[in-house]
This record gives C-alpha cells, structure tokens and sequence, in this order.
C-alpha cells in the first residue's frame, strides 16, 4: 500500500485546484487575492486549500507577480491584414504596460476548436483573453466564460455581448455613411457583398447600407445583394455575380477591403473602367487599399488602435484598476475615406 502523503507535502497549485474542482488559475485569484471570484468558489477554494495545508511559495510567488497579468489572443490566420493590424496593437500594448501576451490559434471559427484555445490559454497561465472576430459571438453566452473565470474582451465587434467586454465601431453607421456617400455621387443602383454570417458585424453593415438606400427613397432589390466571406475569393465571386446582372449596378461596395479588391478585378477583367463605369468601396482601410489601382475608397476602422485599446481595458482588469466583473462597449471613431475608386459623379 502506498505511503499516505503527509499534509501539506508536495501540494501543488494544481493539487488544489483538482480538489475544488476549479481551474488553477481560479486557485491563483483567491490565494493571491486578484480577480474576481464567486463567495462559494472562493469558500471551496479555501476550504480545499485548509484540508490539504497547501502552502504557497513565497519565491515563486515573487517572481510571478513580475508578469501577474498575461493576456491571451485567440485567431485563426494571422496571414489576415485584419488580425495582423490587431495583434500589433496588442503588442504595443502589452510592451508598454509589462504585460505578457499569449497565442491561441484556432484551425476553424467554431465552438469545439475555440474552446480548447481557451482552455489551453488559461491552463498555461493567461488571466484575460482577447478574441478576434468571430470567436466573441461564437462563445458568448455558453457559460464558457463564467466557467474560465477571466476576463474576457472581444475585438471588433459592432455591438454588445452580455458576458464580456467588445471594442470596435459602429458598424451599422459606418456603413451607412459610406452608402450615403455614394448615393450622394449620384448611384442609384448599388451592389452590396456581406461578410459571412458567423460574424456579428455582417448584419449590421448590411442593415447600414439598407438604411442608406431607404432613406435615399431608392428601391430595395434583393439581387443586389451578394454573400461574401472576408476573402478576395469571395469578392471575385460576388463581383462576377454582380456584373453579370442583366441591369448591372453602378457601384459595388464590398464589407470588406479583401473582398473590395476581389471585384475590382472582375471589373478589369471585363474590360470596364473604375471609377467611370463602376464604382467600388471597402470597409477597413487595410493596406491592399492603397495598393491596388485605382486606389481604394473605404471605410477606415482604426484596427490597431482597437486591439490596443481593448488590451488596455484587459490589464485594467486584471490588476484590479477597473471592475473584472463590469461589462463595457466601447464605440471607437470611424472615417470614410474617399480615393480614386469612388472619384467620378454620375
């Protein structure tokens, strides 16, 4: 028979935490007094911390408050001018405020694959996580969240979720600005490529440019409207789709810059003119804006700006200079930017 282990010999954090049921780093918040814990994990926590005679160690302790606040990001393709702007901003962030940051990558956008990032993040140390888009609407609601323990922000994201902070810009009225901006240059038939539906932000930009083209008094008609996925792919698609309508439409404007750059090339290719024949317009002010001819009007969200601002809002959180348990939405400025690609009147 094996030698009963003497109390408080060999007790580990993690020995704890399997005790309590609780994650380790929820055994980490109560004994080092951060976070934000519930009365009875807490009670458990230390209940289980008592029985066994876990007794913490003082030096590890000390150089673990050198780098408390680890901030971990859960994406998918950093290959992405979108994540990449945000990762750089988190980057900015985190070096300026002595914070560590944490990847998690995900093979796809769904539940199973996002889970376990999460879990393998906060396992590894990470007392808040960020998540691109789509993974804050993905996981919102399902207790994941409530079961982790931490801090959670979403970047990107056009309106609020119930469990966890978002950051982005009014995607609704970004949209419609732009809608509205084009319709002022005298379009009166205007094609629209939606981002996929697994992102939040897709029916609001769509229900911006909807709002555009009623309140301009124009008609709403169906076939102008195309399914996009955020990739150039998707913006040949649409765009093929779009000019091979028997009434063709006079602009395009895309949800994305990916996609915006995906139909300008199915214009060339058909041999028409940008902006004379067909105006197009994006969403993001990514670099491919700038890059492509004629250059890109687009809607600019500043994404490096919002992936900082969001990791700012995690490390005040965790360092206890603002609420853990508060939920904020945080609006950021947008501007349209107006270049070659919309530059001609009707």
């Amino acid at each position: 028979m094996a030698r009963a282990r003497r109390k408080g010999t060999g007790v580990t954090i993690q020995t704890v935490a399997e005790h309590a049921g609780v994650s380790a780093m929820t055994v980490s918040y109560v004994v080092n007094g951060t976070g934000r814990v519930s009365a009875a994990t807490r009670e458990s926590v230390l209940a289980a911390v008592r029985e066994l005679g876990y007794q913490p160690n003082v030096a590890a302790r000390s150089l673990a408050s050198a780098a408390t606040c680890r901030i971990g990001i859960v994406y998918q393709n950093s290959q992405n001018a979108f994540l990449s702007a945000m990762l750089v901003g988190a980057l900015n962030a985190t070096s300026r405020l002595g914070a560590e940051l944490m990847i998690g990558k995900v093979e796809a956008p769904v539940m199973a694959d996002t889970e376990r990032a999460m879990r393998q993040l906060v396992r590894g140390g990470a007392n808040a996580i960020l998540l691109a888009p789509p993974y804050g609407e993905l996981v919102s609601g399902s207790g994941l969240i409530a079961e982790l323990g931490v801090p959670v922000a979403a970047v990107a994201h056009g309106g609020e979720l119930p469990d966890m902070a978002t950051i982005g810009v009014d995607d609704r009225a970004a949209t419609r600005a732009m809608a509205e901006r084009l319709i002022a240059r005298g379009h009166r038939r205007i094609g629209f490529v939606t981002g996929p539906p697994s992102h939040d932000s897709s029916p609001l930009r769509l229900a911006g440019f909807r709002d555009a083209v009623v309140a301009a008094g124009l008609p709403w008609d169906e076939a102008l409207v195309q399914a996009g996925r955020f990739t150039f792919e998707s913006g040949l698609e649409a765009g093929e789709a779009l000019l091979a309508l028997a009434e063709k439409p006079t602009a395009i404007f895309a949800s994305n810059d990916d996609m915006a750059s995906g139909v300008s090339a199915v214009v060339h290719r058909r041999g028409l003119r940008i902006p004379e024949d067909i105006a197009v317009a994006g969403f993001d002010d990514a670099p491919i804006a700038v890059k492509i001819w004629p250059s890109l009007s687009t809607v600019r969200q500043p994404v490096e700006l919002i992936g900082e601002r969001a990791t700012e809002l995690l490390v005040a959180r965790v360092t206890g200079r603002d609420d853990a348990g508060a939920v904020q939405s945080v609006r950021m400025p947008f501007d349209v930017i107006e270049r070659e690609s919309t530059a001609f009147d009707r």
